[in-house]
């Protein structure tokens, strides 16, 4: 059988899509503490830098979700809740979430001033939420926002024999959507979508000149330095 045009009025339709159980937004702020970050090297020189190369008060960080297991549902416990006067079971979700933070520090400005990178560390933050997510449904949790800022950093000097570490105190803020889905297959009554029309390249443009300056060029004075204000022909 020959397929029919696409268009024409609305048909009954099968889809496979995700069901939202429930969705919250959810804001942390934290402080973390990082210490004993030994100090690179030069990337010009090679030469071990010391405390005395960089500038402590440039110490600046970013974080970012780990890029194997941003996320862990450790674990979901049903609880009976009273909303609205209404009994309801739903569930406490452990989340254990993991980012890595970079530190970033300058040079002095007798080595150049550029900016190099201390280190990244690994670290992880649980927290709990109050979800309708029974077993079965997935959690989904997005950074929408997600960043930090050095709060202190104090560079320790150590002995002759040791390399210089630097100890630092990071804040971090993110925000975060965190939703209970569940695949499913609905019957929806609907109309298949159509390609947008072809959107026609803009015509070539018309020549044009430089405005000109009629007010002062040509004949605005005469010879003998007066200006012209009219036409002088009698």
């Amino acid at each position: 059988m020959k397929a029919g045009n696409l268009s024409g009025g609305q048909e009954l339709l099968c889809i496979n899509t995700e069901k939202v159980y429930d969705w919250i937004l959810n804001e942390a702020t934290f402080d973390l503490s990082l210490d004993d970050l030994p100090l690179p090297v030069n990337p010009i020189t090679g030469v071990q830098l010391e405390c005395d190369d960089i500038d402590i008060n440039s110490v600046t960080c970013t974080v970012e979700p780990d890029p194997v297991n941003p996320i862990d549902i450790l674990d979901r416990v049903n609880q009976e809740f009273v909303v609205d006067g209404a009994e309801v079971t739903l569930q406490i979700v452990n989340i254990r979430k993991n980012f890595d933070v970079t530190i970033f520090v300058n040079l002095i400005p007798e080595l150049g001033g550029a900016t190099v990178e201390v280190g990244t560390m690994g670290f992880s933050r649980c927290e709990q939420v109050i979800l309708c997510a029974p077993e079965g449904t997935d959690i989904d949790v997005t950074f929408t926002d997600l960043n930090c800022f050095v709060c202190t950093a104090v560079c320790d000097a150590g002995t002759t024999t040791d390399v210089d570490v630097l100890d630092v105190t990071v804040n971090v803020r993110l925000c975060q959507s965190i939703q209970s889905t569940f695949d499913v297959t609905l019957e929806i009554v609907a109309e298949f979508c159509q390609p947008r029309d072809i959107l026609p390249f803009p015509p070539c443009p018309a020549p044009t000149i430089p405005p000109q300056c009629p007010v002062v060029f040509p004949n605005a004075f005469d010879v003998g330095g007066n200006r012209q204000t009219g036409n002088t022909a009698e």
